[in-house]
């Protein structure tokens, strides 16, 4: 297949409208992906056909609700390869994952003075709830540095360790930059030092496969909507071993097993960390995303993304007073840029005007702004739902931009 014309647009509804006139060229997967047919379809089942509240009932609609709910369960457990279904968690997302293993692991585990490392890369939500349980804790934070490629440092990763390193935690790639990190290394250097880590791998779950056994993770957190799911779901993977250790995260209904005045006692995984009622619809349509992914299959994915992002960086390093910022030899199909000295904001003012959709501003990385001296940059990010003609009408766009600002 060629991304001159692309099989799998017709797949996803939202592309088949214009705005303000204009073909729809949605360049924000890296925020959002866009939902397929089947993914919206299953949630409008649901509601409209399947209504019920899931593993108490014993009526037809709960049964089948709970049937399909674990049945998403079961997928999610095979996508990522854990040993268990025990080990696959039902968050909010990322953000709640990574709050998570912060508030119960952390915050139970370790002790004044413990350091934990995070790299420079980070998306906030992978370096605030560290620093909440760090202050509370008295634990150290430490940085691991990058290069102007945007690329970890692994060197000095490895000289950060001292006998008081106790956890890290590490995007797989880099939201605002599409940097890949070795994260299979970075995992067996915290283990040679007898630290547990985290990956987040809320930006890497859509481009390849990723196999928790493999990379021999603790734990592993993502998000359903940046994996052509709804939003408000995501997954925490963690061994099993850890997530026994580990205190509820919150309490109510479903994480309970007896509840006295006196006493309560846990129910057993993974609806320990499952307190109250799920979001049902959200968890049985990410489990069709979970399908149509593996329908398209990463392969083709990482086939079609492969050549948009080398298209993309072809015709943007053409643009005279754009720099690219992100330029790692190993990266997903990510474009952030600074286009002379008009401020990001205004470029994607003007451009959506031509029916463009870019993210701007610091993308929730603000110390790597600060790295890369910049307030904030442009960034297109590509699915495989995305073809040529996008990449066109952005480069023209943005030459019409620099005209106006002469």
């Amino acid at each position: 297949m060629s991304i001159l014309n692309n099989e799998f647009r017709s797949e996803f509804p939202v592309l088949d409208q214009l705005v303000y006139g204009k073909r729809l060229a949605y360049l924000d997967s890296a925020a959002t992906t866009l939902k397929p047919k089947a993914v919206i379809d299953s949630i409008n089942h649901y509601y409209s056909k399947g209504t019920a509240n899931v593993h108490r009932g014993i009526y037809f609609l709960s049964d089948e609700a709970t049937n399909k709910f674990e049945l998403t369960r079961q997928k999610m457990t095979k996508f990522i390869n854990a040993k268990t279904y025990k080990e696959v968690i039902f968050t909010t997302g990322t953000t709640n994952s990574v709050n998570l293993v912060a508030q119960t692991y952390v915050r139970s585990f370790l002790k004044e003075g413990d350091e934990i490392l995070l790299s420079q890369m980070e998306h906030h939500s992978n370096i605030v709830p560290w620093q909440l349980v760090a202050e509370e804790k008295k634990l150290k934070i430490k940085v691991i540095p990058i290069n102007e490629k945007g690329e970890l440092l692994v060197d000095e990763y490895k000289k950060l360790f001292t006998e008081k390193t106790k956890f890290v935690s590490v995007t797989y790639v880099s939201n605002a930059l599409g940097t890949i990190n070795p994260v299979k290394e970075l995992i067996r250097i915290a283990h040679d030092h007898n630290a547990k880590i985290f990956i987040d791998a809320a930006q890497a779950m859509t481009h390849f496969k990723v196999d928790v056994q493999d990379l021999d993770c603790d734990f592993l957190g993502f998000s359903g909507h940046k994996m052509f799911g709804p939003t408000g779901i995501g997954i925490l993977y963690g061994k099993e071993s850890l997530l026994e250790m580990m205190p509820p995260y919150q309490g109510g209904g479903e994480m309970i097993d007896t509840v006295t005045f006196e006493k309560t006692t846990f129910n057993d995984l993974p609806h320990k960390f499952e307190a109250g009622t799920p979001p049902i619809a959200s968890v049985i349509a990410l489990g069709e995303a979970v399908s149509f992914i593996e329908k398209v299959t990463h392969a083709k994915i990482h086939e079609i993304e492969t050549e948009l992002l080398q298209y993309a960086t072809s015709e943007l390093s053409k643009i005279d007073g754009l720099r690219l910022i992100g330029t790692a030899a190993k990266k997903t199909s990510v474009c952030s840029f600074y286009l002379r000295d008009i401020h990001p904001h205004d470029v994607a003012a003007l451009t959506d005007k031509e029916g463009i959709a870019i993210r701007t501003g610091h993308h929730c990385a603000q110390p790597l702004m600060k790295f890369f001296g910049v307030p904030a940059t442009a960034r297109a990010s590509l699915a495989f739902y995305n073809d040529k003609a996008d990449i066109d009408q952005l480069i023209t766009s943005l030459h019409k931009v620099i005209k106006l600002f002469g």
